[in-house]
């Protein structure tokens, strides 16, 4: 070290020490708390598939539907773009992203349901479907073919379907474990909870778990489906949800907003049940800063308006899909779960469209922050970081390129991660 400048000081070194001490214990918490982005990839979207009805082909079939539904109702990138009023500077490459998705990779993140998608079912019958989920998940992963992410949601912990769940999730990982092991895409989808008693309760199942087959500690985690009252305002006028996520003890990966459970415990009306009503944004916004920092991720709900029937029907559907997928974006929930595979064209389209139509202008803003260049805009180093953040997003789903972005900001892959404060790439 070269000798530092001589400069007058008042205080003693013992205060700065002494107040150290006092916020040592601060200092662990927040960083126990809140160690910000996992920085893996987060999917666009949720696909739900109850567990009587996923095969082999589930995930080429959506594609396969999805394409269908593109070619029929808008065949080309004028046609898409004149349905949703994409600007025509992006409707070809929007378009062409679109079909390329769907033929390489339709779903990012699929759910085996066997919750409200799956129903009751006598034991023996579910036994049988989780057995074969856990063997199809196994095969998909093995070959190849599978999405992203994978996992099942199970029934919750409320005490007329628990055991239910429990057996149904110990079989399910069993016979993951008997295949090979759990993949590093696994997801569980905990469904319906009011107390953080009960994501408490999935903590102590996925330790026997792990300890049952010598898996590192924390090995399985899990996300906390938000779809009741209780989850977001308690008896005791408490926030919720911020207890749940402390409850998990690091376990959350993500809560998920459940449009039609949440909006009914609220009274909503079926005709006006969506995700943009206000009784959904309250809780959404709860959700938002309950999360912030914590590295649980967010995903919105879907919309049960399915494009389907005539060309005129499809359009209206399409519509309003993409328009709650650019809403959700536009308020920081990058996932949602779709529906049905004429969901995807959509899906993807409002997704690429909201990275591509502010790609240059948030890469010139990054690379000025960089090189210090100043311009119209006076970015912080947090904007800096939600800058990388949204250009890493965009690279994670395909609908920008590396290259691209390299050329417009001069930066690596490793130096967005640096700028977003994400640890190294995990894709």
């Amino acid at each position: 070290m070269g000798q530092q400048e001589s400069v007058a000081t008042s205080l003693a070194d013992t205060v700065r020490e002494g107040i150290g001490a006092a916020l040592a214990q601060v200092d662990a918490d927040l960083a126990r708390r809140y160690p910000g982005d996992p920085g893996t990839r987060q999917p666009v979207h949720t696909v739900y598939v109850p567990g009587d009805v996923v095969t082999a082909g589930t995930l080429r079939s959506w594609g396969d539907q999805a394409l269908a539904a593109l070619d029929e109702h808008a065949p080309d990138a004028g046609a898409l773009a004149a349905v949703l009023g994409l600007p025509d500077a992006l409707a070809v490459e929007v378009h062409d992203r679109v079909r390329a998705k769907l033929t390489r990779e339709p779903v990012e993140d699929l759910r085996i349901d066997f919750e409200d998608g799956y129903g009751p079912r006598p034991d023996a019958e579910e036994d049988e479907a989780a057995a074969r989920a856990a063997a199809l998940v196994a095969a998909a992963y093995r070959e190849g073919t599978a999405a992203p992410c994978m996992g099942i949601r199970m029934k919750c912990m409320e005490a007329a379907v628990r055991d239910r769940g429990i057996r149904t999730l110990d079989i399910f990982l069993t016979g993951l474990m008997g295949a090979g092991g759990l993949p590093d895409g696994l997801v569980l989808t905990l469904p319906k909870v009011t107390y953080a008693e009960q994501v408490t309760a999935m903590v102590r199942l996925l330790e026997a778990f792990e300890k049952a087959h010598g898996l590192e500690a924390g090995r399985i985690g899990f996300e906390i489906q938000i779809e009741t009252t209780q989850s977001i305002l308690g008896a005791d006028g408490r926030a919720t949800v911020a207890r749940m996520i402390e409850a998990a003890e690091g376990r959350a990966t993500s809560l998920h907003y459940g449009t039609f459970d949440y909006s009914a415990s609220c009274g909503v009306s079926a005709a006006h049940q969506s995700l943009d009503h206000p009784v959904a944004d309250h809780a959404k916004a709860v959700m938002q800063v309950a999360a912030a920092g914590t590295g649980v991720r967010l995903s919105d709900g879907s919309t049960n308006v399915l494009p389907v029937g005539p060309t005129e029907q499809v359009h209206a559907a399409w519509r309003l899909h993409h328009g709650l997928v650019r809403r959700s974006l536009a308020r920081a929930y990058y996932q949602g779960w779709d529906m049905h595979p004429a969901h995807l064209p959509t899906r993807y389209a409002a997704v690429y469209a909201f990275y591509r139509e502010g790609l240059e202008q948030a890469a010139a803003r990054l690379a000025a922050y960089v090189a210090k260049a100043g311009g119209d805009v006076m970015d912080e180093p947090a904007t800096a970081k939600a800058l990388s953040g949204y250009l890493l997003r965009g690279l994670d789903c395909g609908a920008v390129d590396t290259a691209e972005v390299a050329r417009l900001t001069g930066m690596t892959r490793a130096d967005l991660d640096a700028l977003a404060g994400r640890p190294a790439a995990t894709v």
